[in-house]
């Protein structure tokens, strides 16, 4: 393992080698290089995305520190990274002055207003100053704007920019964002960065950044939200913005944010490394170990720059792994800046070039709704054909219902629409100055579009689901999950077949899996014999599968596997469990009320009881056989042990995981709580990692885990 930062050798000497002041001095030593190593790679990762040590060794620097932290608590500093981990819920964001108005742009919508920008500030200029002016040109990075002071090189203040001359304060929230520095400079590691910055920590500096989420990662948590029928967000920005301002840090802690820094707004203190150009600004911000954009330009001829803004426009905004609506142009000379001044709120040294949006006003003629996979109701807009961006758009996505209230949307509005991502049609906004009064308020239906069947909207979502598991348009993936591996099993059964025998009309329901028949299926093209036979028999043997199993398999909201096993630990047959009152459900640890309701409200559906009374009917097992004594394994390591897993290990599945812990006498569940023994870790684990470094939970890898097996 490569050494990090000028680490000492691991852990604090014995108590019985030296005692006392010396004792303290060698753990605060320790931890000190600690932290110095976990924020170098944590930059190295989270801003530079270039890291130098495996996800094992930087885990192993992260154990060591939470443990010497918890023997001696006293020694916790504000600045440890151990100290992103939110703590209690804020009641309101209280109000933030700034040291200096955070101010807005003026905007240039074309090159001829880009050149008049040029022109008014020259003859503010006196005739010597016109010429030799340099350019700094920045993405104009659509997200949050963001205030961050630091003292003495601590972090000590984030806020929001506000109306640009006070803020809300949001420093718990920002801490839990990665590419946020708790301490500048950042230690440096000379094996990986052998060029010395020369920089350190002023004594105030006041920054002006972004906070931002990449466009991928909002894509991937937007579609995490579709499928579990909770809110999804219109905008990276809007996402953004909402996952900072959260009242609770720990939702914040488990977003996707990023930050870039592009301004200083106060610097005292800096000798004489302190800047006095844009271009060195940045170089500044970038060597105290804040991200800045590489994508950054300084130009010393104007045509360059109007040569650039074209291009850029054409093909480099297109590029951006995040949403940017335009560029800034700013003068790079401070001198310059300050001769200049403002004019009312903007500067006159500056100035936002924006593109035209890929958007089209048309009429709204109807709001329509589908139904997902796992029976959300999703409404749309059918519109007036438009163009937008080049394509014929007829439809657009409305998100959920309280996109269409918030937004006032109404069928027969024109509206604004514009192509997400350059892909995915969405109406952005009513016009309600131009409505005659004939427009209608539209309402969420509380019936099933596709099958008539009941839709609710369970607590704190925001989508309306169909709780009907029969329901056509839900069904091909509902059967496609029944037959999945971690559900039934049923080998030779996949999406294909599926949907082939819900279009022949040969499934109708879950159950009717049960009731196929060999001769309908030796009728279709590509379904030989062996085929057939293969995939009866795989039925068959599904029929034996525990009644956790099928309960998993019944996809009922929020009923994964550790769920099920829960429950049906509780309960011997899913007879028992449907007539389970709501009460008693919340008393089952890791049932919450939300959970609890999603059963009552399945169980009571007649169309999912009938499912049930089919699969009984066909021999599926529904009950737990009674207790048999069964020869148990002589050595039962992690008898009394509780383990939660998250993120993908390197060789077992989730399933693999929980069999082997459960095979050698430990208990797994879905939530961490005070009771979790070890938190079973894998890569790109989420916010269970962060819940169990706040309770203090040991966290081990699939490694540490085996060698606990292998122990007894």
């Amino acid at each position: 393992m490569p050494m990090a930062v000028g680490l000492p050798s691991p852990g604090p000497p014995s108590p019985n080698r030296r005692g006392g002041a010396d004792e303290m001095s060698d753990v605060q030593e320790r931890l000190d290089a600690l932290r110095k190593a976990i924020q170098y790679h944590a930059y190295r990762y989270y801003v530079l995305d270039d890291p130098v040590i495996s996800d094992a060794e930087y885990d192993a620097l992260w154990r060591e520190l939470v443990a010497l932290e918890q023997q001696h608590p006293e020694l916790i500093t504000a600045d440890s990274p151990t100290q992103r981990v939110p703590g209690a819920l804020a009641e309101r964001f209280a109000k933030v002055r700034h040291p200096a108005p955070i101010l807005s742009l003026a905007n240039a919508f074309s090159p001829a207003e880009l050149q008049a920008w040029r022109e008014r500030f020259l003859k503010l200029l006196p005739p010597e100053r016109q010429e030799g002016i340099c350019y700094v040109v920045e993405p104009k990075i659509d997200g949050l704007s963001v205030v961050l002071t630091y003292e003495e090189g601590r972090f000590v203040l984030g806020a929001t920019r506000g109306d640009g001359e006070e803020g809300e304060d949001v420093t718990a929230n920002l801490r839990t964002v990665k590419s946020v520095p708790l301490r500048i400079p950042l230690p440096r590691d000379p094996r990986h960065e052998p060029e010395p910055t020369g920089v350190s920590a002023p004594g105030r500096l006041v920054v002006r950044g972004e906070i931002y989420t990449p466009i991928a990662d909002f894509q991937r948590f937007n579609a995490r939200q579709a499928r579990a029928g909770e809110r999804t967000y219109a905008n990276p920005r809007n996402f953004a913005a909402g996952s900072l301002r959260q009242l609770d840090a720990r939702i914040t802690a488990g977003r996707p944010l990023k930050l870039w820094v592009y301004q200083i707004v106060v610097l005292e203190g800096a000798g004489p490394a302190a800047p006095r150009t844009q271009w060195e600004a940045l170089a500044y911000l970038r060597a105290l170990g804040f991200p800045v954009e590489t994508r950054i330009r300084r130009f010393a001829e104007w045509d360059a720059v109007m040569a650039y803004c074209e291009e850029w426009g054409r093909t480099g905004r297109h590029q951006l792994p995040y949403e940017a609506d335009g560029l800034v142009i700013k003068l790079d000379d401070f001198d310059l800046q300050e001769r200049l001044g403002y004019v009312g709120k903007d500067p006159r040294w500056a100035v936002a070039y924006k593109y035209a949006t890929e958007e089209a006003v048309t009429r709204l003629l109807e709001i329509k709704v589908n139904v997902g996979r796992t029976g959300t109701l999703n409404p749309y807009a059918v519109l007036e054909p438009v163009q937008v961006g080049g394509v014929t758009v007829t439809n657009a996505t409305l998100h959920n219902e309280d996109y269409i209230r918030e937004k006032d949307i109404r069928v027969g509005d024109l509206v604004v629409v514009k192509r997400a991502g350059e892909v995915i049609p969405q109406v952005l906004r009513p016009l309600p100055e131009l409505r005659t009064g004939s427009e209608q308020i539209w309402q969420m239906p509380t019936r099933c579009p596709a099958c008539g069947g009941q839709a609710v909207r369970p607590a704190n979502e925001a989508a309306w689901r169909c709780v009907n598991s029969a329901c056509p348009a839900q069904l091909v993936r509902a059967v496609e999950h029944f037959v999945s591996r971690e559900a039934m099993d049923i080998a030779g059964f996949g999406i294909r077949q599926a949907e082939l025998f819900v279009e022949r009309g040969f499934i109708k329901d879950l159950a009717d899996i049960y009731y196929l028949k060999p001769e309908d299926l030796l009728a279709l093209e590509g379904f030989g014999e062996k085929k057939v036979a293969n995939l009866m028999a795989a039925i068959q043997a599904s029929k034996t599968r525990p009644p956790a199993r099928l309960l998993t398999a019944l996809g009922i909201q929020g009923v994964g596997q550790v769920v099920a096993e829960n429950l049906m630990a509780h309960y011997d047959s899913l007879a028992a469990l449907a007539a389970a009152p709501l009460e008693e459900l919340q008393a089952i640890e890791g049932i919450g009320p939300v959970l609890a309701q999603n059963i009552v409200d399945w169980f009571a559906q007649e169309a999912n009881r009938r499912v049930l009374e089919k699969l009984e009917a066909a021999g599926v097992t529904t009950a737990r056989s009674a207790p048999r004594a069964a020869p148990r394994p002589a050595a039962q390591p992690l008898a009394g042990l509780t383990f939660v897993i998250t993120g993908t290990l390197p060789t077992l599945s989730r399933e693999q995981a929980r069999a082997l812990i459960q095979a050698h006498g430990g208990k797994v569940t879905d939530a961490v709580s005070k009771n979790t023994s070890y938190l079973v870790a894998g890569e790109a684990a989420g916010s269970k990692l962060a819940k169990a470094q706040q309770l203090g939970v040991p966290v081990i890898s699939e490694e540490e885990l085996r060698r606990m097996v292998e122990a007894a």
